[in-house]
């Protein structure tokens, strides 16, 4: 009997073991859910396809000024912000407004090649956008005003260095920055609020619209310095490319007849970071090391 009951008892703490295995591994697997749900976050897509039409801004705006989603596309497709589109005759808007911005930028929502790459940031000067991607996936994108014919936002690769909630431009002491992220400290560059006429008009900065600047200013990674001359570890990759074309009309007027006409493919982000990638790499090293 009492062997009896020693067998019972251990076949019991077996099935008890076996169960508390089997909870484990569906609390890791449930845990493995939720965090890629959170890192992948649900895009919607349009209701429709994606369509353009040109409309009246004083018309358009007195049906839709409530509409702030709405709004928020017809900002980023005319590249512009709401004090500045309502100075414009006539803008474009998308036929339907439901979807999620990145929709409506030129950008790949995926680009396998940069799922090594923890950050990167691009500015694309021929579609006055920009995109944030994190292992590959699109996590952010807007509108931009770059520089103006006079003073050409360089182009290439950068790294975030200093951000500064406001600060006032080197070019005059008049004009206030707000989220302030410096990518290129001897020129002066970097990315930040500002007006957006809706076409390149800056001193060679990257104009951005205020939440988007807050945005960057918070996801980038600062540099690290090693004293007052040395920089230790570089921030945030930024790459500026493409060539814009001062004489020609606007070019996201083009979306009216072809809603892909700026349309940016997973290849050609591919090959504009290719040339980068070996630097981009070396420093996310240092900065996984630090």
């Amino acid at each position: 009997m009492k062997k009896i009951i020693l067998l019972f008892i251990g076949l019991a703490t077996l099935l008890f073991v076996g169960c508390k295995k089997q909870e484990s591994k569906e609390a890791v697997e449930e845990k493995e859910t939720i965090m890629e749900t959170i890192e992948s976050p649900v895009r919607h897509e349009p209701k429709e396809k994606v369509a353009y039409q040109m409309v009246n801004t004083k018309e358009w705006l007195a049906k839709n000024k409530t509409n702030e989603a709405y709004l928020k596309l017809v900002y980023a497709a005319n590249r512009t912000d709401a004090a500045n589109l309502k100075k414009m005759d006539s803008i474009i808007v998308p036929k339907d407004g439901s979807g999620d911005i990145e929709f409506y930028m030129p950008f790949p929502l995926e680009v396998k090649a940069l799922q090594d790459i923890n950050k990167i940031i691009l500015f694309s000067y021929p579609t006055q956008t920009f995109v944030a991607y994190d292992k590959g996936r699109l996590v952010y994108t807007g509108p931009t005003n770059m520089g103006r014919e006079k003073d050409p936002t360089p182009t290439g690769l950068f790294f975030t260095n200093w951000k500064a909630e406001e600060t006032t431009s080197t070019f005059n002491d008049e004009w206030i920055l707000k989220w302030n992220f410096n990518i290129e400290n001897k020129l002066g560059v970097g990315f930040h609020q500002y007006t957006l006429p809706g076409y390149p008009a800056s001193h060679s900065c990257l104009r951005l619209q205020e939440q988007d600047a807050r945005y960057l200013y918070d996801w980038a990674d600062e540099w690290v310095l090693e004293d007052n001359e040395t920089v230790k570890v570089k921030g945030t990759p930024v790459i500026v490319f493409g060539n814009y074309d001062f004489k020609a009309p606007k070019p996201w007027l083009k979306l009216v007849d072809d809603a892909e006409a700026l349309d940016i493919s997973e290849e050609e982000v591919a090959r504009v970071v290719k040339p980068f990638k070996d630097s981009i790499m070396s420093e996310q090293k240092k900065r996984a090391a630090l």
